[in-house]
């Protein structure tokens, strides 16, 4: 089961998506909120995986709000769901740590699909999403810190932009699920930095995702 979290200011919003998905055979919904101050409430009484969270609120930016949300529950998966259609807006909200953007125009299976694949560790590659890291890998990186990896390495990093979870890296590899799971922290770790997105920057910034797939990965 997949517990959900919801913070909008737009109650229509919040309502249809709330009946949508708890009709969802492995998704319940334990916070629907508008007020991101009671939603901190609720979150330190709930067991939360996944909070969804639009970007444009009244009360808090969602940049503000996911800074707040990864000090204070960095267990918890960040999805931001807004209209906001600005790369260089979805691009700093990456650097804040989501883990997923889905655009409030695109159909509701997107977000669907956002949900499973950041509840199993994988990386959702949308448009907006896409286009907001190479947006990233063009801007200019200073002193940024050069890591030389070894051909399985490469190969863990190239299968995550693919899209493939722990149990899929691990068949392809022939290595088990928590040899897998070591090697990708250790990876991160020896690039510093936390999150598996933050891997996928340091990956297209240094050419270390292929040029074909990433060719392929933008039509």
């Amino acid at each position: 089961m997949i517990n959900i979290g919801m913070i909008d200011d737009h109650c229509l919003f919040r309502t249809c998506l709330n009946d949508y998905l708890s009709k969802q055979e492995n998704i319940k919904v334990l916070v629907n909120e508008e007020d991101p101050y009671v939603l901190f409430n609720c979150l330190a009484n709930c067991d939360i995986d996944i909070i969804l969270i639009d970007h444009f609120m009244p009360k808090i930016t969602g940049g503000k709000l996911v800074g707040i949300l990864k000090e204070k529950y960095p267990r918890i998966k960040i999805i931001v769901l807004s209209m906001c259609e600005k790369l260089a807006e979805i691009s700093h909200l990456i650097d804040e740590g989501i883990h997923s953007y889905v655009s409030k125009a695109d159909p509701i299976e997107c977000l669907l699909e956002a949900i499973y694949a950041v509840h199993d560790n994988k990386i959702y590659r949308n448009k907006w999403f896409t286009e907001a890291l190479y947006l990233q890998k063009s801007a200019s990186q200073i002193n940024q810190k050069i890591v030389e990896f070894n051909e399985r390495e490469k190969k863990v990093i190239q299968l995550l932009w693919q899209e493939k979870s722990n149990k899929e890296i691990s068949n392809e590899l022939f290595l088990g699920i928590r040899s897998i799971e070591k090697l990708r922290q250790d990876i991160k770790e020896r690039v510093g930095v936390r999150t598996t997105i933050g891997l996928i920057k340091y990956a297209l910034n240094n050419r270390i995702i292929d040029d074909l797939d990433e060719q392929n990965l933008r039509l």
